[in-house]
């Protein structure tokens, strides 16, 4: 690691407590202080596994990634906790279309979303419970609702009694009078109220089910987060994030359910990631303008998409064009001209007020996009350095530059690797013309020379000369 790196560290443990963060529950930003001193809990809700990850899905992922990348800086002890669902009305309806079996779809996608994890450059969490494998976990925690007078049973079937909960709709901001029946509340004659959610479900013909002391059958989904969340980071806990779209009825839910049981404040500051929009309109299946991380990587390197993503304030909707990915990509082909022909890196532990200016950036509810403009501060210095052929002096720029990118997760790729878009077949030929070129310009034949550049941008291939000699990328 580069002494800039470590330096980082040890200066940055006593910002902790500089960190801001906008709680959705109270609507401003607050100072974070962490339950236990330098220990972070964190849970997230992840995927319910019936089909690939689509860009909301890795928008969450990714910021949640660096906000995890960025308390570890600080030197937080982080306990990061991301589910999976892996029993849900959409998980059933989707096999029985596949006629699949239900454990082999969601082992299929499970597997398909470490994949694209990993290839967004998304450090794994702590711990992945499953649904599946927590259900003592869920049913007692039902069991205690019902003795506590905040749930009842109906024909086997389990509802919370939201009216009992009397500051119920806390997090949606909503008088109860103006909530409707969203997204997975079902609407049933049998419940006391519209907005009573189930708990449990009773079985079904064909579907899967578990014992419980109401008879055969499945948890609702709020129940079953609440349930991992005790379980693996207790009944108090720091952090709890998830997409926009999570806000109401699941969170709301899932905030009601487990104070009830517990009768304690179950997270100190909810985190919600803004919706994702493709060309300006809602992203959705029926508009035919939805993307999956994969389709979306056939066309773009990945920390493309990554830096597209961290380019946008995470509470801020990301407007997902062709325009925009093309743009980021034309931001990391500045930074990686920057660091090129300075990857041998001349260390630095001193201070720059690129280092404070980013980490206010951050300390300010993670502002990506003000972090990154800071880079952009850095790339412009260290090719003014370049220019001036004062290299030793751009190669401890670089090491910052690497050192602060790493905690974005961006700027960790080989520079020459990346700005020819990979090696390829094209190396080789690329190279010749190069060496060609070269002893054109050493024969003064200037002529041939700038031919020879011509043809390679026709192809695509741009050349780039300096003190140190010529390098080439793809545009």
């Amino acid at each position: 690691m580069p002494k800039g790196a470590i330096y980082i560290i040890d200066t940055m443990k006593s910002q902790q407590s500089n960190l801001k963060i906008y709680n959705s529950l109270s609507q401003q930003k607050e100072i974070f202080t962490p339950i236990k001193s330098s220990q972070v809990g964190i849970y997230v809700c992840g995927n319910t596994v019936y089909d690939f990850s689509h860009i909301g899905n890795a928008r969450v992922y990714v910021f949640f990634d660096v906000v995890v990348r960025y308390l570890r800086t600080l030197e937080f002890n982080v306990k990061y906790v991301r589910n999976i669902t892996d029993i849900d009305d959409k998980i059933i309806r989707r096999a029985n279309e596949l006629n699949e079996g239900i454990e082999v779809l969601t082992e299929y996608f499970t597997k398909a979303l470490h994949e694209d994890q990993e290839t967004l450059g998304n450090l794994p969490p702590d711990l992945e419970p499953k649904v599946t494998d927590n259900m003592p976990q869920i049913i007692s925690m039902i069991d205690n609702l019902i003795s506590k007078g905040f749930a009842y049973v109906v024909a086997g079937d389990v509802y919370f009694d939201i009216n009992k909960f009397k500051t119920y709709g806390e997090l949606a901001h909503q008088d109860l009078e103006k909530l409707q029946s969203g997204a997975r509340v079902e609407v049933s004659d049998l419940k006391h109220d519209p907005l009573d959610f189930v708990l449990w479900k009773s079985a079904k013909p064909n579907e899967p089910s578990w014992c419980s002391p109401w008879g055969e059958g499945r948890p609702g989904w709020h129940i079953e987060c609440s349930a991992m969340a005790k379980e693996f980071l207790g009944e108090h806990f720091d952090i709890h994030g998830g997409g926009a779209d999570l806000q109401f009825p699941h969170h709301q839910n899932e905030l009601a359910q487990s104070e009830a049981a517990s009768g304690c404040k179950f997270v100190n500051y909810w985190m919600h990631v803004g919706f994702v929009q493709v060309d300006n309109t809602k992203m959705s299946k029926s508009l035919g303008n939805f993307f999956t991380v994969r389709e979306v990587l056939k066309h773009y390197n990945w920390e493309v998409l990554r830096f597209f993503i961290l380019a946008s304030h995470y509470r801020s909707p990301l407007n997902y064009s062709a325009e925009n990915l093309d743009n980021a990509k034309s931001a990391l082909i500045r930074f990686y001209t920057a660091l090129n022909n300075l990857e041998n890196f001349a260390v630095s532990d001193e201070e720059h007020d690129f280092t404070n200016s980013f980490f206010a950036a951050m300390n300010d509810d993670f502002n990506t996009p003000k972090a990154i403009s800071v880079l952009f501060d850095l790339v412009r210095h260290i090719n003014n350095l370049k220019n001036d052929e004062k290299y030793q002096e751009a190669s401890k720029l670089a090491s910052w530059l690497r050192s602060l990118g790493k905690i974005l997760g961006i700027l960790q790729q080989d520079s020459e690797v990346f700005l020819r878009g990979g090696k390829d077949n094209l190396e080789d030929d690329v190279q010749k013309a190069i060496d060609s070129r070269n002893q054109a310009r050493q024969n003064k034949d200037w002529a041939l020379a700038d031919q020879i550049r011509q043809g390679l941008l026709v192809k695509g291939i741009v050349l780039e000369d300096s003190a140190a000699g010529t390098v080439w990328k793809k545009i």
